[in-house]
């Protein structure tokens, strides 16, 4: 059996990530306006790296929006756009450790005998999860998403920020409903948190889009998914931003 966890949010672990999230920010904030209002030069370059390095490292939503404004076109200056992108395939991972406890919380003690072979290293790293390629004991090729610790907390801190930032630009610039962006993205971050929800819509697409040759759905796991756990069979591919780099007339289907 697994052993239970608390998943939900708590007001000590959003505190904690509050601190860490302000902090951070903060000292971004603290130098954007620095050069803005009082002309200090910054070397564009390295302060990217740096925004890059503390979004990869601090993860879930500030993360994600981090990718999202790195494949906006002109919505960043260049050297960020250029660093942050990588955010979208090359997210620091956490370490053996974690995967080995997180993986025991969802699946029991026991949950390595429940596969041929499971990769150390993650495969992939974003903002909610990691990947880690491993093998059923029938052969089965899959792919293993594993949530990062307390993310419920996460999610509900960096809302918090995000709402702050989002109230502050607004009143630079009203042109967008920036509660109703709010509000759809809260709710679209709060569903990822669950990936038994993203499991049976995995099912759903897989049925939806059985006969179009051109769409290739994974099928989820049966035993091996819980709400922080989504096992799924492993489809090879690229990142999205080497498609995006692709001739236009690929893209768009054109001969």
């Amino acid at each position: 059996m697994a052993q239970t966890e608390n998943t939900g949010s708590s007001l000590f672990g959003e505190l904690r990530r509050f601190a860490r999230t302000s902090g951070a920010v903060g000292g971004i904030a603290a130098r954007m306006a620095g050069q803005r209002v009082f002309g200090i030069q910054t070397d564009r370059a390295a302060h990217a790296e740096d925004l890059k390095t503390v979004i990869g490292g601090l993860k879930g939503p500030l993360m994600k929006v981090a990718q999202f404004l790195s494949t906006v076109p002109d919505a960043l200056p260049a050297e960020y756009a250029a660093e942050l992108a990588e955010l979208q395939s090359n997210a620091p991972p956490m370490g053996w450790n974690f995967v080995r406890r997180r993986m025991a919380n969802e699946l029991g003690p026991d949950w390595q005998k429940r596969f041929a072979a499971f990769g150390h290293e993650a495969a992939a790293a974003a903002s909610l999860g990691q990947v880690h390629r491993a093998t059923l004991p029938d052969g089965t090729a899959v792919a293993c998403k594993l949530q990062y610790p307390d993310m419920p907390s996460v999610v509900e801190a960096d809302l918090r920020q995000l709402r702050l930032a989002m109230a502050i630009y607004h009143r630079m610039d009203n042109a967008i409903d920036h509660e109703e962006v709010y509000k759809e993205l809260a709710t679209r971050l709060r569903e990822e948190l669950d990936y038994e929800r993203e499991a049976a819509q995995m099912r759903l697409y897989g049925i939806m889009l059985a006969n179009d040759p051109e769409v290739h759905v994974p099928t989820p796991i049966a035993g091996y998914c819980t709400k922080r756990l989504l096992t799924m069979t492993w489809l090879d591919g690229r990142p999205l931003l080497a498609r995006l780099e692709e001739d236009p007339r690929r893209r768009s289907g054109m001969p």
